[in-house]
């Protein structure tokens, strides 16, 4: 074992006992999601940031925009930036002002334990391939470091994030050489490309905002105004940090002649830049960051489905639930979600293409509930649920019979003109339970 593994292990060895330290003194089921909302603005700003800074920005974009351009990368890292930013100018106030502990919560009083229970599961399935990106990260690493097959590798990944989240006892040469469109920003001026464009702008920036990590992300924060703050500080800071190995990416064909090789296994180009490239010690830096940035996104990938998947569903299986059962079911969730998000890992190993996944699913079933349920009194129940199924029924049809990403597109439009028409059709009589 060379000295960067010793270097590194002795890292994660620390990051892992910290996470243990930390899990002793969760007492109830609000520590373990919202860490007591009592985060200050600086901890805050950077909970969000590295909820989105991980293995899909690193691993993921890079070799994108190496094959690509901007137009290859606009889902992420812009799309990211975009859902923060979105969040802290329009959604953080009005999430913060509810007393509740998950966006399942949320659907249940404003549109009532049907949609409580078909977003929670709409929720949670959105989580497996984001969840599985990271496990496949955290096995890229260690199979760099130590030499070991991918396979094995994954399962370290998953073991490391388990314990550490339960208490479970020249550039100038390189531009010149880019293919004319590199580095344009917007997409030719024909109907189907602006539809790609909008759909990639979509999956991240508008399918992430109904979800539960930003939620409890939000509602950790100690106040209002230091979540709104927040989610603007770590939009700016994710996008000066993304485009770093966007960068690195761009010098990858010129600096190594069988990029072709590593662009096809994709996820290999960055750690092997570094490691051919940047001394020992730098390596030791790089490597540690990566996998510190790896397992903070992880166990912010787990905590939040499994977070709907205790208070949400399992729950109601049991007549009896005070807050001390609540807690175990949330840490009995996490090997759940862990367990089939590694199945995922397993079977489907492009980081890129598992976060893609991961955002569609909730852009097309829960983005437009969410946007209606926050600024409008209006939509019941009933039309909620239908935006929902027309939403999904529609990106499937299109996912099946299609060939490219405009399904998120079509999904999305057709969840908001379902919620239209269900407004007319089941006009609402009661009042919200929930005021924002």
């Amino acid at each position: 074992m060379n000295l960067q593994a010793i270097f590194i292990l002795a890292y994660l060895a620390i990051t892992i006992g910290i996470g243990v330290y930390a899990a002793q003194k969760v007492k109830n089921s609000k520590d373990f999601i919202l860490a007591g909302r009592s985060l200050p603005l600086p901890i805050s700003t950077a909970a969000l940031f590295a909820t989105w800074f991980g293995s899909e920005t690193i691993l993921g974009s890079s070799v994108e925009f190496a094959k690509g351009g901007f137009l290859a990368v606009i889902q992420d890292p812009f799309g990211g930036a975009l859902c923060l930013f979105l969040l802290g100018l329009v959604f953080a106030k009005y999430l913060y002002r509810m007393q509740i502990l998950t966006f399942g919560d949320f659907y249940k009083n404003r549109y009532g334990k049907k949609m409580e229970f078909i977003a929670g599961i709409c929720l949670i399935f959105s989580y497996f391939g984001w969840v599985a990106a990271q496990f496949v990260a955290l096995g890229i690493m260690v199979q760099i470091l130590f030499g070991i097959n991918q396979f094995t590798a994954i399962v370290i990944g998953l073991v490391v994030v388990i314990i550490q989240l339960n208490d479970v006892k020249p550039i100038w040469s390189s531009i010149s050489e880019k293919p004319d469109g590199f580095f344009s920003f917007f997409p030719k001026s024909n109907y189907h490309d602006w539809t790609l464009y909008l759909s990639a702008w979509m999956v991240v920036g508008f399918g992430s905002l109904p979800q539960q990590d930003i939620f409890q992300r939000v509602m950790s924060a100690k106040s209002e105004k230091v979540a709104i703050r927040a989610s603007y500080y770590s939009s700016v800071l994710y996008l000066l940090f993304a485009l770093i190995p966007l960068f690195l990416g761009l010098h990858a064909k010129s600096l190594l002649p069988d990029f072709d090789l590593y662009a096809e296994s994709g996820q290999l180009l960055i750690p092997t830049m570094v490691s051919k490239f940047v001394s020992p010690w730098v390596q030791v830096l790089f490597f540690s960051a990566l996998i510190s940035a790896i397992l903070s996104t992880a166990s912010g990938a787990i905590l939040a489905p499994s977070s709907i998947l205790s208070e949400n569903i399992l729950k109601y299986a049991f007549k009896e639930m005070n807050d001390k059962k609540l807690l175990l079911l949330s840490r009995i969730s996490v090997l759940i979600i862990a367990g089939i998000s590694f199945l995922l890992a397993v079977g489907k190993p492009s980081i890129y293409a598992l976060v893609e996944d991961s955002g569609g699913i909730s852009l097309v079933t829960l983005f437009i509930p969410m946007v209606f349920g926050l600024l409008s009194q209006r939509a019941d129940e009933r039309s909620t649920l239908f935006s929902l199924f027309v939403g999904i029924g529609t990106w499937l049809l299109l996912e099946i019979y299609g060939d490219d990403m405009t399904s998120h597109f079509y999904g999305t439009i057709a969840s908001l003109v379902a919620i239209l028409i269900g407004m007319y059709l089941f006009p609402k009589k009661e009042k919200s339970q929930v005021t924002t």
